[in-house]
């Protein structure tokens, strides 16, 4: 991999050696070619021409000599303050006289964890950390689809407090219950698929995948993998395991406390919330579950997804 600010990968490198060495190419004509200064050009053919191969390497930015660093019985100070005060940056730098912006840098090279994901009685790190996320999209639709479920409040009739304000409603009546937005997304074409449903019990979400399978079908996609949270109506439910039998897929599930790897539904029910739950005021229940079909439609068909280069999932399809 080259360096992150490196105009040229190491392919280029030598493209550009082989031009301006074997096929005796002026230095300028080829750097223009490539798109970098002729400055950046005879730099490579130095290195090349001084080391060979290995010239072309990417080297490290770390100066040789820093000699405004910390002393290393500083930086032991401050690992052993943060071992037993288990205090941030803002404590530790005026406890040690240092600045507070010189104590971060020594925490993160030395792989200190963060504050927030630690026991504040042990220290010991007890939460999962999104360093464990990697991105990732499947090539094939139906190699994997995200399935969920959201949970938003019934609007009474004659609309909630978003239509009247906090104080008194018309027909006002406390718990009117929820609906659950069962939602699932392929991985790669970002197709969906959502119902509004009574329950989230494991024969309800059972039922759903076997109709959202039917529609990918519709899509020319067929499921052969089926990916969930650590819920027990999707792990321990007889019902469900069966659908997914049925659809002839296998069901993984992400690991506990990382929502982010079922990313892509969990994404879709924000923009759900965004787009169509509490886009506009709706005065009855009703009118809101009316309104979601047509705009589950138009994320498909015709919403710019920037995910996808700003293109609507169907065009993956096509």
């Amino acid at each position: 991999m080259a360096h992150a600010n490196a105009r040229l990968t190491l392919h280029g490198r030598r493209l550009l050696v082989s031009r301006v060495i074997d096929d005796r190419r002026p230095v300028a004509h080829v750097a223009k070619e490539l798109g970098v200064s002729r400055q950046c050009a005879h730099r490579w053919i130095a290195r090349f021409r001084a080391e060979g191969e290995a010239g072309l390497l990417d080297r490290s930015s770390r100066p040789h000599h820093c000699p405004r660093r910390v002393a290393p019985e500083v930086e032991q100070q401050v690992l052993q303050m943060r071992r037993d005060e288990r205090r941030g940056q803002d404590w530790i730098g005026p406890e040690l006289g240092i600045p507070a912006r010189t104590v971060g840098p020594i925490l993160r090279r030395h792989l200190v964890p963060l504050l927030h994901t630690c026991d504040p009685l042990t220290g010991e790190v007890i939460r999962a950390s999104k360093t464990t996320a990697v991105r990732y999209e499947r090539d094939t639709p139906g190699d994997l689809v995200h399935v969920d479920v959201k949970k938003i409040g019934r609007i009474p009739n004659g609309g909630g407090w978003k239509a009247h304000g906090r104080g008194e409603r018309p027909n006002y009546k406390r718990r009117v219950g929820y609906d659950y937005v069962h939602a699932a997304v392929d991985d790669h074409t970002r197709l969906a698929y959502a119902e509004i449903l009574t329950d989230e019990t494991g024969a309800t979400c059972a039922a759903f995948l076997t109709r959202a399978a039917d529609f990918f079908a519709e899509h020319g996609i067929s499921i052969r993998q089926v990916i969930s949270d650590n819920a027990l109506n999707d792990t321990r439910s007889r019902d469900f395991a069966d659908a997914i039998d049925s659809i002839g897929a296998q069901h993984i599930t992400i690991k506990a406390h990382c929502p982010w790897q079922n990313g892509k539904v969990e994404r879709f029910n924000r923009t759900v919330q965004t787009e169509w739950a509490y886009h506009q005021v709706f005065l009855t229940n009703d009118e809101r579950a009316t309104a979601l079909a047509p705009w589950l439609d138009y994320y498909n068909t015709r919403r710019r997804h920037s995910a996808i280069g700003g293109l609507p999932p169907i065009s993956r399809l096509s």
